[in-house]
């Protein structure tokens, strides 16, 4: 670039954008690639402008704009596009519902190249149409290519972005309880789960109250996968009390047990399983009670179609404690970010 007065700029061309801030306005008042004509120079000097850059072609540099185009390309996302650049910058927008996933790892050494500047939405983070994703820009007008080379590099090894857009799920929903099931008490947990699959492109096989018998339970589970059930949901029964039989039937049926208990609050006593390729999830009675639990952080994985790990529920460890918001604002929070 070559730094030249404004008033010996006319009839010369940007060769980055001018940002103007003002009454409530950010944003580019001049764009890269525009003439500077006379009636431009007090505008300039206005923003505060006394000098302004035009291009001067040097081998192994690329700009800013050059640079994000380059950056875009190095990380396609199905289901969401990116912006062209401005201001040095193009964003990244969902174009569909699904799971926001980042190669955390990959960022943190593409953001340690240099000049290079990737900020995104967190990993396993639920989005909609319309979400910003992610912003790439490089800090200086200029950066040397190299810079940029050694992105793509990275990014030709691995996936540093994805979109995943949620699968259609066959769902079975069992309660247990000897209370619920001899009508003692109302079940609470039915119109809970059926509200929470409206998110989501779940097809509802069915929901059985169970009285506290083993049998009963784990025949209810296997009427539920013989329709084809490939998620299924259990509540009550679900602490460590010798008479709570959920978890023994969920092992009855074979399923691998990943965890039962997860480093969240609400929703400690959760437990997650797969039977082959069914999801299963037991579902403590805080799901009930509380707008969002660790239940609401896991569904997006599930549909999503992302199997859940051990290593991804300790991670739930840092944030996983919800603050217990008197007007929950869930997932714009800092509950359940793994």
């Amino acid at each position: 670039m070559k730094k030249i007065r404004v008033e010996d700029a006319v009839g010369m061309a940007l060769c980055h954008d001018i940002t103007a801030m003002r009454d409530g306005f950010k944003g580019a008042a001049f764009k890269r690639g525009h003439v500077i004509t006379q009636e431009d120079i007090p505008a300039l000097l206005d923003l505060g402008k006394r000098t302004v850059f035009v291009w001067e072609e040097n081998a192994g540099e690329i700009h800013e704009e050059d640079a994000a185009l380059r950056m875009a390309a190095m990380a396609p996302v199905e289901g969401a596009h990116y912006t062209a650049p401005s201001e040095g910058k193009v964003l990244l927008m969902a174009d569909q519902r699904g799971m926001f996933r980042v190669d955390t790892a990959l960022l943190q050494k593409i953001n340690s190249i240099g000049d290079i500047t990737i900020s995104t939405l967190p990993d396993h983070y639920p989005v909609e149409p319309g979400a910003r994703l992610a912003s790439m820009r490089i800090v200086p007008l200029v950066t040397k290519e190299e810079q940029i080379l050694r992105a793509e590099q990275l990014c030709a090894e691995k996936k540093l972005l994805d979109l995943r857009p949620y699968q259609e799920k066959k769902l079975g929903v069992i309660i247990t309880g000897s209370e619920i099931y001899s009508g003692r008490i109302r079940d609470k947990f039915e119109p809970v789960v059926r509200a929470k699959m409206k998110q989501y492109p779940a097809q509802i096989l069915g929901v059985t109250i169970c009285d506290d018998n083993l049998d009963m339970i784990t025949s209810e589970a296997k009427k539920f996968l013989d329709q084809g059930a490939d998620f299924l949901i259990f509540t009550g029964g679900m602490s460590v009390d010798p008479d709570d039989l959920t978890p023994t039937a969920i092992r009855t049926l074979g399923a691998d047990i990943v965890t039962h208990g997860v480093p969240s609050q609400p929703g400690n006593m959760t437990l997650v399983a797969y039977l082959g390729e069914t999801a299963i999830l037991g579902v403590p009675g805080a799901a009930i009670s509380l707008p969002t639990t660790i239940f609401d952080v896991l569904l997006p994985q599930i549909f999503a179609g992302d199997r859940i790990t051990k290593a991804d529920l300790i991670r739930l460890g840092d944030g996983g404690l919800c603050q217990l918001c008197k007007s929950c604002h869930f997932p714009n929070c800092t509950f359940g970010r793994y």
